[in-house]
C-alpha cells in the first residue's frame, strides 16, 4: 500500500546524538549502507519528536493526530544510480500511539513498536523517558536549552551539525512483513536547530556493549527543534534488509 504524502507540524524533536567507531555501526547496517563519517567517527542517536495535527496534506490541520515518538538512527551513506546518497537508516521505531502500531508502514512512515512515554517539559526544560512494552528500549533525557553546541562535539560548530542533519533528510527502515527496506523523506518548510546541555542520558541501545563495546560509543551533543510545519513523502524501497 502506498503511504499518502503527511503533513504536519513538529512541536518539538530532540536529537540525542553519540560518536561511534564506524566498525560498530557497519556491524549493524544492510547493505547498501556504510557509516557517514564525520571527522572520522560515525554518528547514531535517537529522535524524540511529538508530531501533531498529522494527517494526509490535503485534509485540513484540525483533522490531524497527535503522537509521541522516538526513532533510534545511523547517519548512512550508500551509492544509488552512480552517485553518492546520505541520509539515516532507523532500525527500531516506537510510539505512544496504538494507532500508528497499527498502521505503521502503511498509512504512517514505518512498522513502531508500542511504548510508554513521561513528557514533562516546562520553557526550555525538557524530561522525557521512554520505556516499550516489549523491554528492548528504554531511554531517558534531561535537557535545558543552551546557546552554544557541547564541547568536543565532532561538528564544532552549530551551524556545522544543522547542516549535516538537514542534508540527511531520506531515512530507511525494515518493513514487518518483507524484506525491503522502506524510504521517507522529510521535507521541513522550515530548518532551525538549537543546542541542548544534556545533564542526563541513558539509552538501553547505545549502552549495550554486544553492539557498543567499552570505549566505543560516546555522548556528542544534543539538538532541538520547535514547531516546524512539515510533510514526509514516500521514496521507493531499496535493497532488501539484512
Amino acid at each position: 500500500m502506498k503511504i499518502p504524502v503527511l503533513r504536519g507540524v513538529i512541536a518539538r524533536r530532540l536529537l540525542i546524538n553519540y560518536r561511534v567507531d564506524p566498525d560498530c555501526l557497519q556491524a549493524l547496517l544492510p547493505p547498501p549502507f556504510e557509516p557517514q563519517l564525520v571527522n572520522g567517527m560515525g554518528l547514531a542517536g535517537i529522535c524524540l519528536i511529538r508530531l501533531t495535527q498529522m494527517r494526509p496534506q490535503h485534509l485540513p490541520g484540525f483533522v490531524g493526530v497527535t503522537s509521541e515518538n522516538a526513532a533510534h538512527r545511523i547517519a548512512v551513506r550508500w551509492h544509488e544510480d552512480g552517485k553518492e546518497r546520505v541520509g539515516v537508516y532507523i532500525p527500531r521505531r516506537d510510539t505512544a500511539s496504538r494507532f500508528n502500531t497499527w498502521v505503521g508502514g502503511r498509512l504512517v512512515p514505518g512498522y513502531h513498536h508500542h511504548a510508554d512515554f513521561t513528557v514533562q517539559e516546562h520553557q526550555n526544560d525538557f524530561h522525557i523517558v521512554v520505556d516499550s512494552g516489549d523491554r528492548q528500549t528504554h531511554v531517558a533525557v534531561d535537557a535545558q536549552l543552551v546557546t552554544d553546541l557541547s564541547a568536543g562535539s565532532v561538528f564544532g560548530t552549530l551551524a556545522a551539525a544543522s547542516r549535516f542533519f538537514e542534508q540527511g533528510s531520506v531515512g530507511y527502515s525494515p518493513m514487518l512483513h518483507s524484506d525491503e527496506l522502506q524510504g521517507l523523506q522529510l521535507q521541513s518548510y522550515t530548518w532551525q536547530v538549537e543546542p541542548l546541555a544534556v545533564s542526563r542520558v541513558e539509552s538501553s541501545f547505545f549502552a549495550d556493549p554486544q553492539r557498543f563495546p567499552p570505549g566505543s560509543c560516546t555522548f556528542d551533543c544534543a539538538l532541538l527543534m520547535r514547531h516546524i510545519e512539515h510533510e514526509w513523502h514516500e521514496q521507493p524501497s531499496l535493497g532488501k534488509a539484512a
